[in-house]
């Protein structure tokens, strides 16, 4: 498949740099449309079915995260563009797959692509199927530790765990139980039992999911009705999960 892709980027010398830098390098790419500022990325986001935008980040009349704000939930990829390297952070803040520094490195802008690529190609895959999660459902226990020694969890029950600094809360049901390990130790102890890494701060049991969105980087919906954002870095890794 091809990526139906915009190029959001003020100044016209950067925008023709990165379109021959993809016509030559990244035959995946289409390019179906060009803004200088936010008001024209508005207008052929919303008349366009798009799959990947190239974003600047500092344009005439708002930035980048300005035009997110007004797309609201997205379908899309974004990769960041720009000269300023202390954008990053805002970058990953709103769900960016890429952050690319100017002048744009080839290699890193093909691995920028082939990413987004291989997320799509996944995520259009699994779209009306079953699905069915490689991880079978586990049956084993694990133990916490509890003021006067131990309790005894079963894994299948767990739904996710989220991170609180050298702490962890693990969630079953309606109930949550608050564990002096870290996020990390429960990532090791459970990676071979179906629990997925969608975020920094989150663990997810795959045999909960009921449903995955694309929109803003990709969320997953429990059993529960619990929503959990998935970090664009993490999305690759949760959709290899299902076939």
């Amino acid at each position: 498949m091809n990526l139906r892709t915009l190029l959001v980027e003020d100044e016209e010398t950067s925008r023709e740099i990165l379109k021959n830098y993809l016509a030559k390098y990244c035959p995946k790419v289409e390019v179906v449309g060009e803004a200088a500022n936010v008001d024209e990325a508005l207008v052929l986001i919303r008349n366009n079915e798009l799959d990947l935008v190239f974003l600047d980040v500092e344009m005439p009349y708002g930035n980048a995260f300005d035009l997110l704000d007004k797309v609201g939930d997205r379908a899309f990829e974004t990769v960041f563009v720009t000269a300023y390297n202390h954008y990053a952070i805002d970058a990953l803040n709103a769900h960016a797959s890429y952050y690319l520094l100017k002048p744009v490195d080839i290699d890193k802008l093909i691995d920028a692509v082939d990413y987004v690529h291989e997320i799509k190609i996944k995520e259009n895959a699994l779209e009306n199927t079953v699905l069915t999660p490689k991880a079978s459902q586990v049956t084993g226990k694990i133990t916490i530790p509890v003021q006067n020694g131990f309790e005894v969890l079963t894994v299948a029950d767990i739904l996710y765990c989220q991170a609180d600094d050298n702490y962890t809360h693990i969630y079953i049901g309606d109930k949550k139980k608050l564990v002096s390990k870290t996020l990390k130790y429960f990532e090791e102890l459970l990676k071979e039992n179906g629990f997925a890494r969608v975020h920094k701060s989150y663990l997810v049991n795959v045999n909960a999911i009921t449903e995955y969105k694309k929109g803003k980087g990709g969320s997953v919906v429990l059993s529960t009705g619990k929503e959990i954002m998935v970090s664009p870095s993490k999305k690759k890794d949760l959709l290899a999960f299902f076939s």
